[in-house]
């Protein structure tokens, strides 16, 4: 216990050291005054640069300059702590203050953080602006993919061969995490296996982009991390934050072309995709560089054009072109009060005036309303002729994919691609497929580039620069582990927190759905409702078992409030766009569904409302619950919690319209479509990604979500090695999962579980040391406790954790 507090304690320590070290505004400002007359640009005085970090790595003629985590091994810190005028450095100017030398010392010691893309010396690298497509090299041995093409001119120039092609269990397994971030089942398995086509690959590539909610589900974290999306964190509580989970969902399960998706996120249509340019209104006061219009300018850049705006948002940055004054100019599009600009947080008593960071493109007009300006920003954004735009995504996916990006890292789309014939073609590709983002997977996932083996990676690989040689292999990600731990052990929760309908309806629509609720008020001739009129619906019913996989479609006009079990749910007030509502969880027993109806207008008019909600049941039964005359309506209307003062003494049977005609024909085929959205959601297991994030999920790098994430930690920290040996969390699941595979299962022999699970765990059959010393740890009897063994020692394994 002692060894696992101090472990902790030490790694605890590390990280904070590392955060109290800001390399942009601490060490660049003293290494530039200290050391930079002598060691940056061109000097080298002893052959040390500090130009970047790999240089001041190298060391000099004296030796190692810094060595990472050991501050006291390096000449640098010897050099400005020496009492020897002949060895002191600087050798001119005043010496290190103690403050000085205790902030490189902290420095070094975590490890000695280096911006990505940052140099003393002169950036000679511009990346271009507008697109281009290259003129592709022969097809070389029959690899027509135009990655293969493209790599193997680079190959041929370099001298280098293509890494050996991947077998089809690795490449199945590869397959199966990367696009839809699922295991294969040994069924699976099997098919793919004896499938004998030449075009095998081809087909599951399409037949997993097809599987659109297992494709969504799974990409969903990419793009919470990249777009700050969560379901519980700072903000959410005090409103301060909004959520874009319901139309992310789906965006991705329609699979909504990358140029929509990213206007729909910048110039809201509607407030579902708000949340992202809306930032989080922090609580109190906030730096100058925390405010929401900042976060916009900060979040934007970085997320969809690669560019780092942070440090340009207190100063003008020091690691790229961009300047103090084009961070608060995109600032100031989103911004709906005069914007003065403050550098280091101090104002300037200058204003900010909207504008767009490449103006070759064209220009915001700055006088224009905020709705507007955004309109026009998401227009220059996603611009034909933004080549930025559609690098900067491409990078993302070939990363995911390939384990190191084009450019790399992704976020520094300033630095030098190892191969922009590659970034610029995919670049093309994505824009001339119509911005199809699976277009562009399913073109990396086809290539003999992605089938090929996984480059051996060392500490010495990249020490003269990246050279492609094979993808590199990942980390799966939290949500990742977790799903797969799940899927093999089936003990998946029931329940989700994402406020989404698991469905496509764009798959779903032709459905035979039929509505059998309808229009109701509390009379049959609703012509000549009064305006303003307000009536209030209710709905009990018997539940025999809890669920939360209801749905509802209501539309009302004109306007609603509807409550589930005294929880307010949703409101809205544009009957021509009939609203799908996941409901809250639903109780055993008793349950009330209360609508709020109100009519609008200046003169009489007609008013109804309808309402259809989908329960599911027992034995597969559903139950439909739609309004009719079994609904009750009151004149009493509810607080804003849904509380009635007094209880209403008025309860009376509502009334269908005798005359539907009104609104039946034209909402009749969005309620059906609504409808089949919902349908049969309750039959897919529950993914991670739609849950909040847990201490499992925490400790094995899934993020809080208040800033921007492009990236996860590659590497294995002592924290997550330790709740994955001993953490409760999974050692529960590992234990229920061996009494649900005892229970649903009849397993003729230890040796055919073995085998089983490892067809669907690794994809490949146990050797044969594996498949016995396995077999002989469960037993005969099939020891449950035995059996969780077996599984821990398999979730363990690298093999199984590592995408390869």
């Amino acid at each position: 216990m002692r060894i696992v507090s101090l472990l902790l304690a030490f790694v605890l320590l590390s990280s904070t050291l590392a955060a109290e070290v800001d390399f942009n505004h601490e060490i660049v400002p003293l290494l530039k005054q200290k050391c930079g007359k002598c060691h940056t640009g061109t000097q080298k005085e002893g052959a040390l640069s500090f130009n970047t970090r790999e240089e001041l790595l190298a060391g000099g003629e004296s030796g190692a300059a810094i060595v990472p985590n050991k501050p006291d091994e390096g000449e640098l810190i010897a050099r400005v702590t020496t009492d020897d005028e002949f060895m002191v450095m600087p050798p001119e100017g005043d010496p290190l203050s103690e403050e000085q030398i205790g902030l490189l010392k902290r420095w070094i010691q975590s490890g000695a953080q280096w911006e990505p893309g940052f140099t003393f010396g002169e950036k000679l690298y511009e990346p271009p602006l507008k697109p281009r497509r290259p003129e592709l090299p022969p097809v070389v041995a029959g690899r027509t993919n135009p990655i293969d093409r493209i790599l193997d001119a680079q190959f041929a120039s370099l001298n280098h061969q293509m890494p050996e092609p991947l077998g089809d269990e690795l490449f199945l397994r590869r397959a199966y995490l990367d696009l839809i971030g699922l295991l294969p089942t040994p069924e699976e398995r099997a098919t793919f296996l004896n499938d004998s086509s030449p075009e095998k690959r081809t087909k599951l590539v399409d037949s997993l982009l097809n599987r659109d909610i297992n494709y969504a589900e799974h990409w969903l974290t990419f793009w919470n991390d990249l777009l700050r999306n969560d379901y519980a964190g700072t903000g959410f509580i005090t409103g301060g934050r909004k959520q874009i989970s319901k139309w992310l969902y789906e965006a991705l399960v329609t699979n909504k072309p990358y140029n929509m998706f990213v206007q729909e996120l910048i110039a809201p249509p509607t407030p579902e995709s708000a949340g992202f340019a809306g930032g989080i209104k922090w609580r109190g006061e906030v730096s100058a560089g925390q405010t929401v219009e900042i976060q916009f300018a900060q979040n934007v850049g970085q997320s969809f054009l690669g560019i780092n705006l942070k440090c340009a948002s207190c100063h003008d940055s020091f690691i790229d072109r961009w300047k103090l004054k084009d961070s608060f100019g995109l600032a100031a599009i989103y911004a709906e009060r005069p914007l003065e600009i403050h550098r280091c947080d101090k104002p300037t008593g200058e204003m900010a005036e909207a504008a767009w960071l490449f103006p070759e493109l064209g220009q915001i007009d700055a006088s224009a309303p905020q709705p507007e300006r955004l309109k026009q920003l998401a227009k220059l954004l996603t611009h034909r002729e933004n080549g930025r735009f559609t690098r900067t995504i491409v990078n993302r996916l070939w990363h995911r994919m390939m384990g190191y990006g084009i450019v790399h890292p992704t976020d520094a789309m300033q630095s030098e691609p190892w191969n922009a014939d590659l970034l610029d073609f995919l670049a093309e590709h994505l824009a001339e497929n119509n911005y199809d983002l699976k277009a562009t997977l399913k073109l990396i996932a086809t290539s003999e580039a992605y089938q090929s083996r996984a480059q051996r990676v060392t500490e010495q690989t990249d020490s003269t620069g990246y050279q492609y040689a094979g993808p590199r292999t990942k980390r799966m990600t939290a949500e990742q582990f977790v799903d797969c731990v799940w899927e093999i052990t089936g003990t998946a929760p029931t329940k989700f927190d994402a406020p989404v309908v698991r469905a496509n309806p764009e798959t779903t629509a032709d459905k035979d759905l039929s509505l059998t609720g309808h229009w109701i008020w509390n009379r049959a001739n609703t012509n000549d409702s009064q305006p303003g009129e307000t009536v209030t619906f209710r709905k009990r019913w018997q539940q025999d078992e809890a669920t939360d996989q209801a749905y509802a479609v209501i539309s009302c006009d004109n306007a609603y409030t509807l409550y589930v079990n005294g929880k307010k749910v949703q409101k809205g007030d544009n009957w021509l766009a009939p609203d799908l509502i996941v409901l809250p969880p639903l109780k055993k027993g008793k349950n009330e569904l209360l609508v709020v109806a109100k009519n609008a207008g200046t003169t009489p008019n007609a008013a109804a409302i309808l309402v259809e909600a989908r329960v599911p049941g027992n034995n597969d039964q559903e139950q439909v619950i739609g309004t009719d005359e079994t609904w009750e309506w009151t004149s009493q209307v509810p607080n804003a919690k849904g509380k009635f003062k007094q209880e209403p003494e008025d309860w009376a049977a509502a009334v269908i319209a005798e005359n539907e005609q009104p609104w039946m024909p034209r909402v009749s085929g969005q309620f059906t479509n609504l409808l089949a959205q919902g349908n049969n959601a309750s039959h897919r297991m529950v993914r991670a990604a739609l849950l909040k994030s847990d201490f499992l999920m925490r400790s094995l790098g899934r993020p809080n979500r208040d800033q921007v994430v492009t990236v996860r930690p590659l590497e294995l920290t002592t924290l997550e090695a330790i709740d994955l040996s001993n953490g409760e969390v999974l050692a529960n699941l590992l234990h229920d999962g061996a009494a649900n595979l005892l229970e649903q299962r009849e397993w003729e022999s230890p040796e055919a579980f073995v085998t089983w699970l490892y067809q669907y765990s690794l994809s490949r059959n146990p050797t044969d040391d594996e498949l016995n010393i396995l077999s002989k740890a469960i037993g005969k009897q099939m020891d449950p406790g035995a059996m969780e063994d077996v599984l821990w020692a398999v979730f363990m394994l690298p093999e199984f954790q590592l995408v390869r």
